[in-house]
Formats: structure tokens, C-alpha cells, sequence
């Protein structure tokens, strides 16, 4: 039992000593863990990166492409029934020539200048003159507008306006059926004795002349003839043994004439055609309209099936 209780008092006296002292265990030091955003429930999102508002500088973006346009109609004018005075020479088969059976005026460049009026809104008023007096009867003022086959030249663009080619032409020789002494330009020119039978002024009168002979317009192997038809008759009558013309004419002569008529050779030239105006004239622009609109809906072509292929001048 003493035994005990000195332990104890023992024990009370170590514990006083070090109250005395003051002086606790310091606690080892710790480095603090850095700081960490909380968890969330659902990832952030990946952070984007606004799109600029416009291009770089010096960089071109290209416009957004337009919706293709319906195409346009195109629209002619308007001549509020005006009268149009056309002129021809009744002399070109089968561009303008008195039918035989019916004895009326009638050919490819009479129905082309109708429809033209037509689609214009214009009426016709047709004449008929000499092809020697017609391009200056134009140039006055005679007449409003010419055809006759008539080629567009620079030289006749001095004294008329012209409209936009309506045809294409090639001139060929044309010769009666069984003519058998040649069948070149060349071969016809070395034959003295052979006669030529033209127009004067006409296209098919410059090409025999410069074409076929020797450049002299007063050549006496050149016959002139006041039309076409007069030249072909005197070939047919063995007066003269060659007369130029356009393939698709001479298709009208030959058919009027079977067996009587061919042609021989290559072309000797390529011309245009097309209707003669006053100088200055407003409708120049209005028929050249018209011209483009029946070339593109085949209206040409219908009067070229018509009056080469159909036309029959010999039916009765």
C-alpha cells in the first residue's frame, strides 16, 4: 500500500516538471495540397473559338452563286400597223417571179417580207422595178425596202443600209443539159466562141467578169439581159452557152425547164443577201429583229424547203 502511493506521487511530480518548462511536441511540417476545382456532375464543355465576322484582310470569299436566270423572251417592235412600200423585180426564180399557173406575183422573199410584217405589226405595200433603177429608187426614198436577190457589198453599203444577211448564196454555171465542151471556169474562158449571159451590175456580171474572164467589163463574150429569166431564155435558145446564178435559182430555172438545164463545176463565189433600206432608215433594226426570230424558230429554213424543194414550176 506505501508502495503505491509513492509511485503515484512520483508520477504527479514528472507531470509538474514539464507545466513547468512550458514546452510542448512540435508537430511535424506538412506542404499543403494545391488547391482542386470540385468535381462536377457532367464535363465541361470544350471552349470554342468565335468564328471572325468577316475575312482576313486580302482574302476574297466568293459571293453565294445567284439562281440562273429564265431566259428572256425576246420581244418585237411594235410598228402599229405602219405601211411598209417593198419593192422586187418580179425576175429571180424562185426568190420573186409571177407563178405561170396562176399568174400572180409570188416567191421566197414575198413570203419572208409578209411574215416579217406580221410579226412586226406592219402592212405591205408591193412594187415592182427594174433592177437597174431599184437601189437608187431606195436611196431617194422611193421605196422603203428592196429585194431582189441583192448581195451585201461594200460598195451598195454607200448608197443603201442593208439588213442582216437573209441567205447564203454560191454562183455556179449554168448550162443546157447536154453541153459537154466544159465544165471549169477555166476551160470556159480558153473557148472564145463561148458567150456568157448576164445582168449588168448584178453579182453573177462581177463574177464573169473577174472570175471566169479577163477583169474587162466591156468583155464583148458578157450578153446583157434585163432579168435573169431573159438571160436563161437566151440559153436555152443557144444564144449564149452560160449563165451564172445561185445554186438554189438555178434549182427553180432547171425545174422549169426538165432536161433542158443543169449545172457544171464548182462555185465560183459565196455571197450574202439582203433587203436594201433608205439611208438611215428606222426599220433597218425591226427587220433585223425579225430576221434573227425566224431564223431561230426555222421559219427560213420552211421557205427554203418551200421554194427549193416543193415548188413546182412546171405543175399545172
Amino acid at each position: 500500500m506505501k508502495r503505491s502511493s509513492t509511485l503515484l506521487s512520483l508520477v504527479l511530480l514528472i507531470g509538474l516538471l514539464f507545466t513547468a518548462c512550458g514546452t510542448t511536441p512540435t508537430a511535424t511540417p506538412t506542404t499543403a495540397a494545391p488547391t482542386t476545382q470540385p468535381a462536377t456532375t457532367e464535363p465541361s464543355p470544350a471552349p470554342t473559338t468565335a468564328a471572325p465576322t468577316a475575312a482576313p484582310t486580302g482574302e476574297v470569299t466568293a459571293a453565294p452563286t445567284p439562281a440562273p436566270e429564265a431566259p428572256k423572251t425576246l420581244r418585237l417592235p411594235d410598228l402599229k400597223g405602219r405601211k411598209v412600200v417593198a419593192v422586187t423585180g418580179n425576175d429571180y426564180t424562185p426568190l420573186n417571179f409571177v407563178d405561170p399557173v396562176t399568174g400572180r406575183a409570188v416567191g421566197w422573199e414575198y413570203d419572208a417580207v409578209n411574215e416579217i410584217c406580221r410579226r412586226l405589226n406592219c402592212t405591205v405595200q408591193w412594187q415592182v422595178t427594174s433592177w437597174d433603177a431599184m437601189i437608187s429608187a431606195v436611196h431617194d426614198g422611193q421605196f422603203d425596202v428592196g429585194m431582189d436577190g441583192i448581195t451585201i457589198t461594200d460598195e451598195r453599203k454607200q448608197q443603201v443600209d442593208f439588213s442582216d444577211p437573209y441567205m447564203l448564196s454560191q454562183q455556179f454555171m449554168l448550162v443546157r443539159a447536154d453541153e459537154n465542151r466544159f465544165t471549169t471556169a477555166a476551160e470556159f474562158a480558153a473557148n472564145e466562141k463561148l458567150l456568157i449571159g448576164s445582168q449588168s451590175g448584178t453579182t453573177n456580171f462581177y463574177t464573169a467578169v473577174y472570175e471566169v474572164l479577163d477583169g474587162d467589163e466591156q468583155n464583148p463574150r458578157i450578153k446583157l439581159f434585163e432579168t435573169f429569166g431573159a438571160a436563161v431564155q437566151a440559153l436555152l435558145a443557144g444564144d449564149v452557152d452560160m449563165v451564172l446564178m445561185d445554186a438554189a435559182s438555178s434549182k427553180g430555172y432547171i425545174g422549169a425547164n426538165p432536161d433542158k438545164l443543169k449545172l457544171v463545176g464548182d462555185p465560183l463565189g459565196t455571197e450574202e443577201f439582203g433587203f436594201i433600206f433608205t439611208p438611215r432608215s428606222d426599220l433597218v433594226a425591226p427587220f433585223n429583229a425579225a430576221i434573227a426570230t425566224m431564223k431561230q424558230d426555222g421559219f427560213l429554213d420552211h421557205l427554203n424547203t418551200r421554194w427549193y424543194f416543193l415548188y413546182n414550176p412546171t405543175a399545172q
